[in-house]
């Protein structure tokens, strides 16, 4: 065992990037909220942007370090700290055995992702190692983490992506910056290099996001359309991983109407009886039958995932064409985000 989980916090699952393929059977895909942190999490640590990580949502977690690990924390700020020092996010950091992890509150964002190099060694289900909470299937048991639980790392063609110079521990001693952090009593150590910040996803408390129009978008009064383009939407805290539940207008059909049940996708925005949105996350089901007034484009998924409860978030109407090029540009960054991280892991460590 390698990891001990002393605080789950309010809701803490092994994810990976989701069972795909099953849809046809009902089977949803979970995977991780935002897929952006989630992956560089990986690759600071020399996995494969899918290896299963913990994603952490809100506050609360703390675990202890049972083996020396390489860590990276990616994501929502929740003030990380080791033993009391602050960790630097978005970067490769090296955890001695005895260590502890504490996230706190969150500063910016909701869902905070945890990478060990080796990947978490729990059970596949359905080619996934994703926890599928409403199922019981996947992750830790098919269930959130408690108080107690042992997490086992496992094996990777690239277990120690950076070397470990014999001084580290003399340069743990001395007080050091952000940019080339230091534990107390050598509890941690992070490289010297990070991510570009503006290679990193905005998140806000009032993001926009860009949607194109869903297939019953013509259904919608005139008012409702202009509405859900040009208001604020309240975050509620009934929002969870199957979808984020808004508050604002109520948005009003022209005319009553059923609909047959249809595919949804992550991002799907339905409008049930009571006007008010519902955008589809990543434990969303497979069909709904609500009415859909528009579809968040994949590049701002990452940015709504990481909306907290409280926050407003706005719509911002773009064309099919524009989606794809935006898609196809985020596509792009990542690969050259995963370039430059593992042309990093060739050089090893450098002080």
């Amino acid at each position: 065992m390698s990891i001990y989980t002393h605080k789950p916090g309010p809701l803490t699952t092994v994810q990976d990037l989701g069972r795909t393929g099953y849809g046809k059977y009902g089977v949803i895909a979970s995977g991780a909220m935002d897929r952006f942190a989630h992956r560089t999490a990986n690759w600071l640590v020399g996995n494969n942007g899918g290896a299963a990580a913990l994603e952490i949502t809100l506050s609360g977690f703390a675990a202890e370090f049972r083996q020396d690990h390489w860590i990276a924390v990616t994501g929502g700020d929740m003030a990380p700290v080791i033993d009391g020092s602050p960790v630097p996010m978005w970067r490769p950091v090296f955890v001695r055995k005895g260590s502890s992890l504490v996230l706190k509150r969150p500063v910016s964002g909701c869902q905070a992702y945890v990478a060990v190099s080796g990947g978490l060694d729990v059970p596949e289900v359905m080619s996934s190692r994703s926890t599928y909470l409403r199922a019981g299937i996947g992750g830790f048991g098919g269930r959130p983490l408690k108080a107690g639980d042992e997490l086992v790392v496992g094996s990777a063609s690239l277990r120690d992506p950076y070397p470990v110079p014999a001084s580290l521990e003399s340069r743990q001693s001395k007080t050091s910056t952000i940019s080339g952090a230091a534990g107390k009593q050598g509890s941690f150590y992070a490289v010297h290099w990070a991510i570009p910040w503006s290679l990193l996803p905005a998140y806000s408390r009032k993001p926009v996001i860009r949607v194109i129009r869903g297939r019953q978008w013509d259904d919608f009064t005139q008012a409702s359309r202009r509405a859900f383009l040009e208001s604020a939407f309240l975050v509620t805290p009934q929002s969870d991983r199957m979808g984020y539940r808004l508050s604002g207008p109520s948005l009003k059909l022209e005319s009553p109407r059923e609909y047959l049940s249809e595919a949804v996708a992550v991002g799907t925005v339905q409008i049930p009886a009571d006007g008010q949105p519902i955008v589809l996350m990543a434990d969303r089901q497979t069909l709904g039958g609500y009415p859909k007034i528009a579809q968040v484009i994949s590049a701002d998924l990452p940015v709504l995932a990481q909306t907290v409860p409280g926050g407003h978030v706005a719509f911002r109407e773009v064309t099919p064409e524009d989606a794809e090029s935006l898609y196809l540009r985020e596509e792009r960054k990542l690969k050259r985000l995963e370039m430059m991280i593992r042309l990093k892991l060739k050089e090893g460590y450098h002080a």
